[in-house]
């Protein structure tokens, strides 16, 4: 049996996996088996911020699996430790959690709100349509795509949805009993959708009239994606508990809660924990990530990149304004709305050894690594162009 007949055999049915046998990765690209070279223009969903085997990274998960490779979290950690204080000193939140993914940290959150707000009688939590947050059943409570929650019903009580960017429903729904608004400044897997900067300002206006915290979902947006560290940071605006995870273990599984003075004495001893989260060899990966984002301007790459994607993306809009309905995004989060579904334009692409990633049905994401070059950007769109030219839809 090939590799593809042994998946089907063993795996639940959960993932529609690419036809695509991958060798090994360097820098933007992955090199298939039979040696054919693909540009990785969604890179692992957003986790290989670096790209493929970085030499930094590379150096200290081996270095730090010589030390030890788990301890368990009775002990001071200096790989969690050194982490810890990068994050704090980039973000300015006040204590954080390691956890071992976005959807746990989403979890953490949900109950650092809670422990928070239980003797303020506060238990609502506000979320919003088109919302991705994770597949746990608390993250998915606040989640608001059915196609994530269908079949998985009761969630918990007291999550309420309001309409993104819609402010007057928002200032209907929030009240003494809010607890917590989640949102996502940008819309991952919704199709790349920004928050209106008024609706922001509505949310500021709401928590200082009402007391309740603001939960940043920045998963996907987080760590230099946007040309920010925090996508939240192109809105003049600070929530108190920041939810971060996919880049930020160099490619190692690894989350974080990051919280304010507010909730900064929240958790107690006892009270929550994790048996692998902060794992050491993926904490120390994600201190070679950061001190190379910040070193070496990758933020800033991200941002110039981005605008040079998008500006050409636009001239390619205009040459074909039958397809290309919207251009979204900030840095290198960037969506391309077609006016049809967009899967066969995701297969046309493999086959002219570029990678994309179609959400939404008709939104082209586009998340690749920081590193990424207008040389490797031209590749892509002349690939695109092409694609474009001869589809038939």
């Amino acid at each position: 049996m090939n590799l593809k007949e042994l998946e089907q055999k063993y795996f639940f049915r959960t993932y529609k996996r690419l036809d695509l046998l991958i060798e090994r990765g360097e820098g933007c690209w992955l090199i298939s088996k039979s040696g054919e070279k693909y540009l990785d223009l969604f890179g692992g969903l957003a986790v290989n911020a670096l790209g493929y085997n970085n030499h930094y990274v590379n150096k200290a998960i081996e270095s730090q699996i010589k030390k030890y490779i788990h301890l368990s979290n009775y002990f001071l950690q200096e790989p969690q430790i050194k982490l810890a204080e990068l994050l704090i000193g980039i973000t300015g939140f006040k204590k954080l959690f390691f956890s071992n993914s976005g959807t746990e940290a989403m979890e953490g959150a949900i109950k650092l709100a809670r422990k928070w707000g239980v003797d303020k009688n506060k238990f609502n939590i506000i979320s919003f349509n088109n919302s991705f947050h994770g597949r746990t059943l608390g993250s998915l409570s606040i989640t608001r795509r059915e196609k994530y929650r269908e079949g998985y019903e009761p969630f918990l009580p007291n999550c309420i949805q309001s309409t993104f960017n819609d402010k007057n429903e928002l200032i209907k729904k929030v009240d003494e009993n809010t607890l917590a608004i989640v949102l996502e400044f940008i819309q991952g897997e919704g199709g790349i959708i920004e928050v209106d900067y008024e609706f922001v300002d509505t949310i500021s206006n709401l928590r200082n009239n009402f007391n309740f915290l603001v939960i940043a979902d920045e998963i996907q947006s987080g760590v230099g994606r946007t040309g920010k560290f925090f996508a939240f940071e192109h809105y003049n605006f600070k929530p108190d508990i920041c939810v971060i995870a996919k880049p930020i273990g160099g490619g190692l599984p690894l989350g974080a809660i990051l919280g304010n003075e507010k909730v900064a004495d929240v958790f107690t001893y006892g009270v929550h924990g994790t048996t692998f989260g902060g794992s050491p060899v993926a904490c120390a990966a994600g201190e070679a990530l950061l001190n190379q984002i910040i070193e070496k301007n990758y933020m800033e790459n991200a941002m110039k990149m981005g605008d040079y994607l998008k500006e050409k993306l636009r001239i390619l809009q205009n040459r074909f304004p039958d397809y290309i309905k919207l251009i979204r995004g900030k840095g290198l989060m960037i969506g391309i709305e077609m006016k049809f579904k967009c899967e066969n334009i995701v297969s046309c692409l493999l086959e002219n050894y570029v990678l994309v990633n179609c959400t939404n049905e008709n939104v082209i994401r586009l998340l690749p690594p920081l590193i990424i070059t207008k040389e490797e950007i031209d590749f892509a769109l002349e690939k695109f162009e092409k694609i474009l030219k001869d589809i038939k839809v």
